[in-house]
């Protein structure tokens, strides 16, 4: 038998559209345009951003430190990815291998200088800062191509190491 008075229910941001999707944590009805799907069901986007609110720990200080050592370490790579650059071909192989390294290096001295404090807004300061450290030595090799290839190459690889290991992002499980 099945029981034809179930009211039906309706999504709480949009009123006109029919729904049997409740969010996991405050039971609110949500039609799937308002649905977030997380790692233990699906949760209404305000729910979702309250939850962010606990992850984000980051103060003002977090900020200006993580930028300056950021921005110090990356002009010292982009250095050392300049002599990396006078060596020839062989310089390509140190270089696939240096990048990660030096991003490690950068991360994990922004999450000591920060106390592990994080944030979405912290992680794209220090992406900034990553870019701008090492500006200056792009601008001094502009005239020579091969140590362009080579910045381009530490850009290309330390950014996306810096921030993963900042965010906590997991490439493989």
């Amino acid at each position: 038998m099945t029981d034809t008075n179930i009211p039906t229910l309706y999504c709480a941001n949009h009123p006109s559209v029919e729904t049997t999707l409740r969010c996991n944590r405050c039971e609110k009805p949500i039609c799937p345009e308002c649905a977030v799907l997380t790692p233990t069901g699906y949760r209404c986007k305000e729910c979702v951003k309250s939850q962010l609110k606990i992850f984000d720990t980051a103060e003002p200080r977090d900020y200006i430190a993580g930028f300056v050592v950021a921005l110090l370490l990356s002009f010292l790579a982009s250095l050392i990815f300049l002599g990396i650059s006078l060596i020839g071909f062989f310089g390509f192989i140190i270089a696939m291998a240096a990048a990660p390294t030096a991003g490690i290096i950068i991360a994990e001295s922004v999450r000591w200088a920060t106390r592990r404090h994080r944030s979405r807004a912290l992680f794209i300061t220090i992406a900034v800062a990553v870019i701008l450290g090492s500006l200056p030595v792009i601008l001094f090799n502009l005239s020579n191509w091969y140590g362009l290839i080579f910045q381009g190459i530490y850009i290309a690889l330390v950014l996306p190491t810096v921030f993963y290991r900042l965010s906590g992002i997991q490439l493989f499980k």
